[in-house]
C-alpha cells in the first residue's frame, strides 16, 4: 500500500483579480522505501502540492482532491487536531532556506527538543539525549555543545543538518525535502544529499525530493514527476526519463542543462515551446 496517495489535487488562492489555480489536477503516490522526485521550474506548484498534503497552507487556500490519503487514512476528512498528530511525526518536511526556517530566538537544541516534547512526550533528560543522538546521526560535530547554539551561530550547511535532525526526530514514515540543497555550495550539497540518501536507506522511509535540479534527480530518485504551471506533464522511472523522455517539455528541460548547451547561451523553455505544446499529452 502506498504511503501517500494523491488524486486530482487542486489548490486555489484568492487574488485581487480572482482565484489563481496554483495546482491543477495533480496525482501522485509514493511507497515506503521509495524516492520520488518532483521536478520543474520555479512556480510550477511543486512545493504547494506538498504543503497541501501536509495541511500547511493558509486557511485562505482552497484545497480539493478526489483522494488525499496517508498510510491508509483520509487527510481531508481529519480534524485539525488529528492532522497535527501526524504532521511532524509520521509525515515530516525539510523546508527551503534552513536559516529562515529555524526560529532565531531559540537555540537549535530547544527547537529539536520541542518536537520530541510534543510528539513523543519524553522527559527533559530523555529529550536531550535523543537530540544529541540525532545531531550525531546527521553529522553535526560536538553535538552536546551545538545544542546551545542559536541558528545565526551555525553555517548554512549546519542549519540544514539541524532541519534534517528535526524532521527525523520522530522516525517519520514519509520525509519531504523541499529544495534541500538550495543556497549551499557544491561540496555541502553533495554531503547533504549523501546524508539524506543514507538515512532514507537505513530507515526505509518514503522520500519525496522537490527540486529544479536535474542532477539531483539523476542521483537520488527512483521515479520522477515533471510539473509545469501546476500540472503534471510526465511521470516515469528515472532511467526512462533521462534516456527517452516522452513529453516535449521534459526534453526541453534536459536540453537546457549546461552540459547540453551547444552555443554561448542556454536555451530557455519559452524559446523552445509554447504552453499548448507543453500541455499536449500531459498526464494526470
Amino acid at each position: 500500500m502506498s504511503l501517500l496517495e494523491v488524486e486530482n489535487l487542486v489548490v486555489e488562492f484568492q487574488t485581487a483579480s480572482g482565484p489563481f489555480r496554483a495546482v491543477d489536477g495533480v496525482s501522485l503516490r509514493v511507497n515506503a522505501g521509495e524516492v520520488l522526485a518532483i521536478v520543474g521550474e520555479s512556480g510550477s506548484g511543486k512545493s504547494v502540492s506538498m504543503l497541501a498534503a501536509m495541511g500547511l497552507l493558509p486557511w485562505t487556500a482552497k484545497v480539493t482532491a478526489d483522494k488525499l490519503q496517508f498510510d491508509g487514512r483520509n487527510l481531508l476528512g481529519m480534524s485539525a487536531s488529528e492532522r497535527r498528530k501526524i504532521v511532524g511525526k509520521d509525515m515530516a518536511m525539510i523546508f527551503q532556506e534552513p536559516i529562515a526556517s529555524l526560529n532565531p530566538c531559540f537555540t537549535v537544541g530547544f527547537q529539536i527538543e520541542e518536537v520530541l516534547k510534543v510528539h513523543e512526550k519524553l522527559g527533559k533528560a530523555a529529550r536531550r539525549a535523543r537530540a544529541i543522538e540525532l545531531f550525531s546521526a546527521v553529522g553535526i560535530p560536538n553535538p552536546e555543545d551545538r545544542l546551545g547554539h542559536f541558528p545565526h551561530q551555525m553555517s548554512g550547511g549546519q542549519c540544514q543538518r539541524v532541519m534534517i535532525a528535526i524532521a527525523l526526530a520522530c522516525n517519520p514514515k514519509l520525509l519531504i525535502a523541499d529544495e534541500p540543497t538550495t543556497a549551499l555550495d557544491v561540496t555541502i550539497q553533495k554531503q547533504i544529499l549523501d546524508l539524506l540518501m543514507r538515512l532514507q536507506a537505513e530507515r526505509g522511509m518514503g522520500l519525496i525530493i522537490i527540486t529544479h535540479n536535474m542532477g539531483v534527480v539523476a542521483e537520488t530518485a527512483d521515479r520522477v514527476i515533471v510539473q509545469y504551471k501546476g500540472r503534471k506533464i510526465e511521470e516515469a522511472d528515472v532511467l526512462s526519463l533521462f534516456e527517452s523522455p516522452k513529453s516535449a517539455y521534459t526534453r526541453a528541460l534536459l536540453s537546457a542543462l549546461p552540459d547540453n548547451a551547444t552555443g554561448d547561451r542556454l536555451p530557455t523553455i519559452a524559446d523552445l515551446l509554447s504552453d499548448e505544446q507543453i500541455f499536449e499529452g500531459a498526464v494526470r
